[in-house]
């Protein structure tokens, strides 16, 4: 029997919810909220880091969306619904503590946000896909783009098949494999254990692994849900097995599963372009969220001294890690 998914106690999904902020960010993420007659009719979580000269509120790790959340008034016409809602995001965003910097990308069903515009933020428009409709296993088949169906045809004609009794330190090991390899630091593995502690007993997540006959593993993936959708959250694989269609299998096998669980299934989107057209080619709808920003003048020089200095650094780590595999295949 499938595990019943956690129902969100707020509208936005489960990375609102406390217990998912508790284990990304333990004492680290704190919220402004508004108060109606004892009731908690909006709230905004948001997690603190840097010094408090150059303090940002933003969104904790492995956390794909967060942003507001408001109560909807019962009742209400469309015109005192978009009123009050106006009104809440008014309030929250006031409350906020004094900040250098905010950042943080909102859920996709939160692309309301005139009062952050009009209070000086910026609302840039970005992307994930979709599948909003899982109750039809061939209708997602067809979905399908040609060359996925013919990798995972591929991948269970040769013995391929997926697994979720393997555990989190394989995954770990594999996903950290697949990080390095990017030049990009890896997940930490205290912080994968803290998810799958409130996760796994909530009947929240899958961790599931590609397999060969050879117990060789090709890829593995970590999807969480909740009852309103599941999300595609962490994934990798060897390179020297990326033929065998495993991810494409894995990929599939993880929308399958998700569809005993809940309704929608989120590729936890990505702007760039061989990961886009990876995830668009499973059939899923584009989907728009905003990332909403804003930066005091000093604080803008700051940080993006220090995203160049990031980006100068992963390109370093990529050009040490290209030479060395072109090295490596002359030996």
């Amino acid at each position: 029997m499938a595990p019943s998914a956690p129902e969100p106690v707020h509208g936005h999904g489960m990375f609102q919810e406390s217990w998912w902020l508790d284990a990304v960010a333990p004492g680290g993420w704190s919220e402004v909220a508004v108060q109606r007659n004892g009731q908690t009719v909006a709230r905004l979580p948001f997690v603190v880091r840097g010094p408090r000269r150059m303090r940002v509120l933003t969104q904790p790790p492995l956390t794909p969306f967060l942003g507001p959340w408001t109560a909807r008034r019962p009742g209400a016409k469309p015109i005192g619904a978009l009123g009050n809602e106006m009104e809440l995001l008014a309030e929250l965003e006031a409350g906020l503590p004094a900040a250098g910097a905010f950042r943080q990308s909102f859920a996709p069903n939160v692309l309301g946000v005139l009062p952050f515009i009009w209070a000086g933020y910026r609302a840039e428009v970005r992307y994930t896909y979709r599948l909003e409709d899982l109750t039809s296993e061939q209708a997602l088949w067809d979905g399908l783009g040609a060359n996925i169906r013919g990798h995972v045809r591929k991948a269970r004609k040769s013995g391929v098949t997926v697994r979720s009794d393997l555990g989190l330190d394989l995954f770990h090991h594999v996903l950290s494999g697949t990080f390095e390899r990017q030049g990009i630091r890896p997940p930490d593995r205290a912080l994968l254990g803290r998810i799958e502690a409130v996760c796994a007993p909530r009947g929240a997540r899958s961790i599931l692994f590609a397999c060969d006959a050879s117990e060789r593993v090709h890829a593995v993936a970590y999807v969480v849900w909740d009852r309103s959708s599941a999300y595609y959250l962490l994934s990798g694989a060897d390179p020297a097995l990326r033929a065998s269609g495993a991810q494409s299998l894995l990929l599939w096998e993880a929308i399958l599963r998700s569809r005993e669980v809940t309704s929608t299934f989120d590729f936890e989107g990505s702007m760039l372009v061989p990961v886009e057209r990876f995830f668009r080619d499973f059939g899923g709808r584009q989907t728009p969220y905003l990332h909403v920003s804003r930066a005091r003048r000093s604080a803008k020089a700051a940080l993006a001294l220090r995203a160049g200095y990031g980006r100068l650094v992963n390109t370093v780590k990529r050009t040490i890690n290209a030479k060395n595999t072109i090295y490596g295949s002359c030996e």
